[in-house]
């Protein structure tokens, strides 16, 4: 299995030094030159199956317009039904966490360091959630 030194940063609109700029985690800026960055689910895949699998990847969930929707989330502050009735036509962080599992899975590869730099908490909460399932199978 091919594994790339790269680090792998996933957002449509910002930067690495911008999403990290918030969360005191500066030393993930301290290295730019590590750091590769794709901006849709399509470039993600793109990038592992022609690169490999990098050291760390960095999830944001929302990678197109139609995912930044006041409406989509209900008076409880629980995503809607958008996500799971067809709604989106763009591919979410959620669906490249879903992918890299998949791709670990069939090619009997470790997943990689991984964290979420998303705004959106349940978006966030959910690529976790795949993500350490699969780490926890795969990853013995």
């Amino acid at each position: 299995m091919k594994k790339t030194s790269k680090l792998l940063f996933l957002d449509d609109v910002r930067n690495v030094e911008d999403a990290f700029s918030y969360t005191g985690m500066d030393i993930y800026t301290k290295v730019p030159d590590l750091w590769d960055v794709v901006r849709n689910f399509n470039d993600f895949v793109k990038y592992i199956e022609n690169k490999g699998i990098p050291q760390l990847i960095s999830f944001d969930h929302d990678l197109a317009p139609e995912h930044y929707r006041e409406s989509m989330y209900a008076e409880d502050k629980r995503y809607n039904k958008y996500y799971t009735d067809g709604t989106f036509k763009e591919k979410t962080g959620y669906d490249c966490a879903k992918w890299l599992v998949d791709y670990c899975t069939n090619n009997n590869a470790k997943i990689p360091i991984v964290t979420c730099h998303s705004m959106n908490p349940i978006g966030k909460e959910n690529i976790l959630k795949v993500l350490n399932e699969g780490k926890s199978r795969l990853n013995k």
